[in-house]
């Protein structure tokens, strides 16, 4: 396995969650690190965006050193990292790439900047086999209000799938009820639900546990299918040991109108002890 992604001091999220999830799945995982952060389980202090060259020699210092069975991508912060890591990608278009497309920390800081999200969409997320984000996230890589609702949280990843042609499983843990539903949508194929009780509390790095256990499924030659369904179960058992942090604001995004929202504003997150 191939881990590209941001360092997270904390060990909340990022590289050391997605290391920890694949290293339970029996696999063992190379990485290649696009930022250095500072952070706690309330707030980023610092950001370092590695830069763009040292991204792609890391990533295929990784490839030619190993047998690299499948790619999971993190935060990409800059349009440098995405185009040099597009590249690379091209180079090993055979090794299946699962994106969890980053633009907030849930402590509270952004990781992403604005101008990035539409080369994400464009340069990168064609060469991926699935691409995982949340409602949130949906909304501004599709330039639309967040969806309220699991049916046009449905059309929306459809949208998606068919604009950068791979399958979108639109994750459904900030939207509300008693149970967390993902949607797998993919060109020219039905929707599929995946279902999980919610859980009780806000934590951090659920996303990264759950593509991340996708890449290692797809790298053990499970169908994409069987993956999700896999990652989904073993997430929201995982995520139940894990310490709880509860919302106290809201803002990972602004709406800059009444229908669109922008990447901005951020989170902010008090932790329960």
């Amino acid at each position: 396995m191939l881990i590209v992604a941001g360092s997270d001091s904390s060990g909340g999220a990022g590289v050391t969650r997605d290391v920890e999830t694949i290293a339970t799945m029996g696999l063992r995982s190379s990485v290649a690190v696009t930022a250095v952060t500072a952070q706690t389980h309330l707030s980023v202090e610092w950001i370092e965006q590695m830069p763009p060259g040292i991204v792609a020699a890391q990533m295929r210092a990784a490839i030619a050193s190993n047998s690299v069975k499948a790619i999971k991508i993190g935060m990409l912060g800059t349009t440098g990292a995405i185009a040099e890591t597009a590249t690379v990608l091209r180079d090993h278009s055979d090794i299946p790439v699962v994106l969890d497309p980053v633009f907030a920390s849930s402590s509270g800081g952004a990781l992403i900047v604005e101008d990035a999200v539409a080369a994400l969409r464009r340069h990168l997320m064609p060469l991926c086999r699935i691409v995982t984000p949340n409602r949130l996230e949906l909304a501004v890589l599709i330039g639309s209000a967040t969806p309220p609702d699991e049916e046009r949280a449905c059309r929306k990843g459809e949208e998606l799938s068919k604009t950068v042609r791979t399958a979108v499983l639109v994750k459904g843990g900030h939207a509300r009820g008693s149970e967390a539903v993902d949607l797998l949508v993919q060109p020219d194929r039905p929707a599929l639900r995946f279902v999980a009780p919610r859980l009780p509390r806000k934590m951090r790095g659920t996303g990264c546990m759950l593509s991340s256990a996708i890449a290692a499924s797809l790298a053990l030659g499970v169908s994409l299918e069987e993956s999700v369904r896999n990652a989904k179960k073993r997430s929201s058992q995982g995520a139940n040991g894990w310490p709880s942090i509860s919302s106290v604001g809201f803002a990972v995004l602004y709406k800059d109108s009444e229908s669109h929202l922008s990447l901005g504003s951020l989170w902010f997150h008090t932790a329960r002890r």
